[in-house]
């Protein structure tokens, strides 16, 4: 690996704040619902968080984006899945999905690889969820990581593997982390930016699927977007680190941070550690 190009991080200088309001429509969970939209709202992006097959064809036609999460599976929200995966495949939506819990059960196994085969434009999970749909052993626990996934011998196994599913179709996949494994057809990046008390407030993750789907709401390559999402939400936690004491006044100003990184310091992007091959 080598250190991170400099042109990735002019790159995601288009990224934040955005040049327009896009719509992201999320297919999601009830637990992260509401930190979700209001994460789409900190960026001056729009969430409507709509499910129903009935309403597809109208909220389709008004997105931007589309963010597939796997976090609380009902038999409706299966099929609701599978459907606007369907559908978003047909009309070309820009499309994010999300493995939360794939290591935990073969259902959501088999529903991830139904996404998967419908070629969304990202596939993230963090590093034990990313493992298990790369049918690699993986030590997660429920919709946890596992430490025991992330030595650099296993992400050198999984990145591996991703570039082998990215050979084969157009994706990028994004495994988190303490750091950040994103890989495409044409790159293989570690990220390094973020905050160890990111992992202990929920919906991190589906925060930063969202923020990826609005990215490529706006007209942002989807490895672009990638980088750029994650990268912008991990600094908001390195900000918020130095800011506070205590995990939920830490997971407010990292909310906070949203809405105020890209207007404090518009060269934020200088800030994005990491390497590449």
């Amino acid at each position: 690996m080598k250190k991170l190009a400099r042109s990735r991080k002019t790159e995601c200088q288009k990224a934040f704040p955005l040049t327009k309001s896009p719509l992201v429509q999320c297919i999601t969970n009830e637990i992260t619902c509401e930190s979700m939209a209001n994460a789409l709202l900190y960026v001056d992006a729009k969430p409507v968080m709509a499910d129903d097959p009935r309403e597809f064809k109208e909220f389709f036609a008004q997105a931007d984006g589309l963010l597939l999460n796997l976090g609380h599976i009902s038999k409706t929200r299966e099929a609701n899945l599978r459907e606007a995966s369907r559908y978003a495949k047909e009309v070309g939506q820009p499309t994010v999905v999300d493995l939360v819990g794939i290591a935990a059960t073969k259902l959501r196994q088999e529903l991830g690889r139904y996404l998967y085969e419908n070629e969304p434009d990202v596939i993230k999970g963090n590093v034990s969820e990313m493992r298990a749909f790369c049918q690699l052993a993986s030590s997660g626990r429920g919709v946890d990581g596992s430490s025991r996934d992330q030595s650099e011998a296993a992400l050198k196994e999984l990145a591996a593997a991703l570039e082998e599913h990215a050979a084969e179709k157009e994706i990028v996949f994004l495994a988190t982390g303490e750091k950040d494994l994103i890989v495409s057809k044409d790159a293989t990046l570690l990220l390094e930016n973020g905050a160890a008390e990111l992992d202990r407030f929920t919906g991190t993750g589906d925060i930063v699927g969202s923020l990826i789907a609005a990215l490529l709401g706006t007209g942002i390559k989807p490895l672009g977007a990638v980088i750029a999402a994650v990268s912008y939400f991990n600094i908001c936690g390195e900000n918020a680190a130095e800011k506070t004491n205590g995990l939920a006044d830490f997971r407010q100003e990292t909310l906070n941070q949203l809405s105020l990184l890209a207007a404090e310091e518009p060269g934020w992007f200088e800030r994005i550690e990491g390497a590449e091959k």
